[in-house]
């Protein structure tokens, strides 16, 4: 289930530096926390992930500085 573009995928509105909408995880196959209730996207009511790559929080930052400014 690899997924090479979710890294890069624009930003959600509920993502923040510590969860995302959906799992950020371009191989969630190799995922330690895959299918963990309350943590993994994949297996939550409300497709949420409280465990997003160690990497995220810095890919975050630069999704957020492309971000459009509302007007």
């Amino acid at each position: 289930m690899r997924n090479e573009n979710i890294f890069h995928a624009p930003l959600q509105p509920l993502d923040t530096e510590k969860q995302t909408v959906g799992c950020r995880h371009t191989n969630p196959d190799i995922c330690a926390k895959n299918g963990l209730p309350k943590v993994c996207a994949l297996v939550r009511a409300d497709k949420m992930c409280y465990a997003p790559p160690q990497s995220w929080a810095k890919q975050f930052q630069k999704l957020k500085a492309m971000k459009p400014k509302a007007k």
